[in-house]
């Protein structure tokens, strides 16, 4: 069945639900449709009501609106509250803690559910933290894909990058500042201790912070970790082109660190796409 959502959204005459991107770090950076909506609002659903509301009061916004909480953990029962809501004609604005509700954020179900009951749902555009370190890490942005959070644990981690070792876009992560070390060490692991990357720390804020290297270099001066909002951006694969004496070169780099060599040349493999019998040979020639 084809969906088709229309009509205005700065202040609508009828039902709406609107995900409402908010400042990444500076508040300056709302715009002022947003201010219209959280005036306008009938009812906020907010990540956190708390730092909503002093976000709020630091953007100078007047809150008339009735504001419930949208997290993870209640996101499905509180769904059929707001779409119930926007089904009677209500405006509904959704936010999360900061930049776009859905994006590793609460969202995505009550979208769902809204679809679901035909109810029209938009967007008003804004910060974005994976775009924004994207922009500024220097590494190729022609075709990237965002993978959220790695797993928490570490043999998921490894298990999940692994798989994206031959990914040839440029990928984008967010980490806690308290798993960056861990986390950098493990793609250093899966995809080459060379491939380059960037560790975007505190985009927009007063301690911005932007640090480019090698994934090696990286982890080894993240080790600690860091404090503040991290978003990590890793270059894709070089697939086929690239330097079959650099491919060697980290099969046997692999096996050096106690790697099986059958198995290094399969990491390598699934990171380049050249035959893993053909590295494994070319490993055992060297």
């Amino acid at each position: 069945m084809l969906v088709r959502d229309t009509g205005s959204v700065n202040v609508p005459t009828d039902g709406l639900v609107l995900l409402a991107a908010t400042p990444i770090g500076d508040t300056d950076d709302a715009p002022p449709r947003l201010l219209q909506a959280l005036e306008s609002a009938d009812v906020i659903a907010a990540e956190d009501t708390r730092r909503f509301l002093n976000l709020a009061g630091r953007l100078g916004v007047k809150v008339s609106a009735r504001v419930v909480s949208l997290y993870e953990h209640n996101e499905a029962a509180r769904a059929a509250e707001l779409v119930a809501a926007a089904g009677e004609g209500k405006f509904v604005v959704v936010v999360s803690d900061a930049g776009m509700p859905t994006v590793s954020d609460p969202g995505f179900r009550l979208v769902r559910a809204a679809i679901d009951a035909g109810v029209r749902v938009s967007a008003l555009p804004g910060p974005s933290a994976a775009l924004t370190a994207l922009a500024v890490s220097g590494i190729a942005s022609d075709r990237f894909c965002f993978e959220g959070f790695p797993p928490r644990k570490r043999g998921d981690r490894r298990k999940a990058l692994t798989a994206l070792a031959g990914e040839q876009r440029t990928m984008i992560f967010f980490e806690s500042p308290r798993r960056v070390g861990e986390t950098l060490a493990d793609m250093a692991a899966a995809f080459g201790e060379g491939r380059w990357a960037a560790v975007c720390r505190e985009l927009t804020k007063t301690h911005e912070e932007v640090r480019r290297g090698s994934l090696g270099e990286l982890a080894a001066d993240l080790a600690d970790g860091v404090l503040g909002e991290v978003t990590i951006v890793v270059a894709g694969a070089e697939g086929r082109a690239a330097d079959p004496v650099a491919l060697v070169a980290r099969v046997r780099s692999l096996a050096d660190k106690g790697m099986r060599l059958k198995d290094a040349a399969a990491v390598v493999s699934e990171e380049t796409g050249v035959s893993r019998r053909e590295l494994y040979e070319a490993a055992l020639e060297r």
